[in-house]
């Protein structure tokens, strides 16, 4: 179950990275160009945006690479990086497969009560 949340958050974090770098330029295409928030409109919330779009890819990459030694403190960090998507950018065609390898890599890190090596988090 370690792996497999490793592997799941690292994917999560890449393809977040990738969302997190059109919603950050986004919102900054939007506060330089009155126009484009015009015609286009803005986040609810363009902080929240610009926070969740660094910190959410870089604690699943990290709660990735925990979750193989310190499976407690890799869940905790997936599953707080699958909600703060899901709160900046919802949940949408573009943002389900890293809210769900997120929020799946952090139930099975945290599941890992038997873990696969002799160190168990509980």
């Amino acid at each position: 179950m370690r792996n497999a949340a490793l592997t799941l958050g690292i994917i999560a974090g890449v393809i977040g990275m990738i969302v997190g770098f059109f919603g950050y330029g986004y919102t900054e295409l939007a506060r330089n160009h009155a126009e484009v928030e015009e015609i286009f409109g803005m986040f609810d919330n363009p902080g929240l945006v610009r926070a969740a779009s660094i910190l959410s890819p870089l604690l699943a990459i990290a709660g990735g690479a925990m979750a193989k030694v310190r499976a407690l403190w890799g869940g905790i960090l997936l599953l707080v990086s699958a909600i703060g998507m899901y709160a900046a950018f919802g949940f949408n065609p573009f943002t389900m497969f890293p809210i769900a390898f997120a929020g799946l890599g952090g139930v099975l890190a945290l599941a890992a009560g038997k873990p696969d090596e002799p160190k168990a988090h509980f």
